[in-house]
């Protein structure tokens, strides 16, 4: 089957199947309802039966992952849009470190416009926290610790689900995150990183952070305001900071643009 050939209805399967084999290698289970998985478990076919054959590229053409060649970068909330101009790449590797709520912010507005997110090896990301920041959880789903397996999970992830987050309990040798790199930009996925990853093309760097809420030793913690750093390779090699005040509440986050160079997250309801 060629690259041009794929219908949706591939692809969709294609995900579907990745995340059952994902939850059969790690005994894990997805949030997603059952009956949404169509390739059962037990008789999933092996990953690399639906991957089809990639043409040759010209040699005066790169080669393009097969969403990304379809497909526009991922849209990140409008605040961020200051030090992310174009969005989330498909195909390349984002580090964002220093903060589990601007994680989970940038899931929420990819789910908001119809993307798939894994988060693998990340304990400290609940159902419940990604539910108040406003990620879809019939699209997310969740591998906590991975194990052994942690590798082959992140790669049958990145064959089918939009954006993969990969956390601190993945443990990966610098080859091994090499070939993950590839792979999500082969397919055309969004590999996000909560910790250091060697030739990632964009670095998002909490310096310095102030809650906000406590008065006079009691009551809410409401906000997070925070300095963010962005680093990288390319168009991201030149530093930029951008301030943002991130929310905790119990309701889906409305996002909100402040004046420059300040923006903010803020809830509301």
């Amino acid at each position: 089957m060629s690259v041009d050939a794929m219908s949706r209805e591939d692809r969709v399967m294609l995900a579907r199947a990745a995340l059952a084999r994902a939850e059969q290698r790690t005994g894990a289970r997805s949030v997603l309802p059952l009956e949404a998985v169509a390739v059962p478990v037990p008789v999933a076919p092996p990953l690399v039966a639906l991957v089809p054959d990639l043409p040759p590229s010209p040699p005066e053409q790169p080669s393009t992952g097969i969403i990304t060649s379809e497909r526009p970068a991922m849209a990140v909330p409008p605040p961020l849009v200051p030090i992310l101009p174009e969005g989330l790449r498909r195909g390349g590797t984002t580090v964002v470190t220093g903060s589990t709520s601007l994680v989970l912010a940038m899931l929420a507005h990819a789910c908001a416009g119809g993307a798939w997110a894994a988060v693998v090896g990340q304990p400290t990301v609940g159902l419940l926290a990604a539910a108040q920041a406003g990620v879809a959880l019939d699209r997310l789903a969740v591998v906590p610790r991975p194990g052994l397996e942690a590798p082959t999970v992140v790669a049958a992830l990145l064959d089918g689900v939009d954006v993969v987050v990969v956390g601190p309990e993945v443990a990966l040798t610098d080859a091994e995150r090499r070939k993950l790199s590839a792979r999500a930009r082969d397919r055309g996925s969004v590999l996000l990183s909560t910790r250091d990853w060697p030739g990632a093309g964009v670095v998002l760097t909490v310096e310095s952070g102030r809650w906000t809420g406590i008065d006079a030793g009691e009551g809410r913690l409401r906000t997070h305001e925070i300095r963010l750093v962005r680093t990288g390779r390319g168009s991201a090699a030149v530093p930029r900071a951008l301030d943002l005040t991130l929310p905790i509440g119990s309701t889906a986050p409305v996002v909100v643009q402040a004046a420059a160079p300040t923006a903010g997250l803020r809830l509301v309801g």
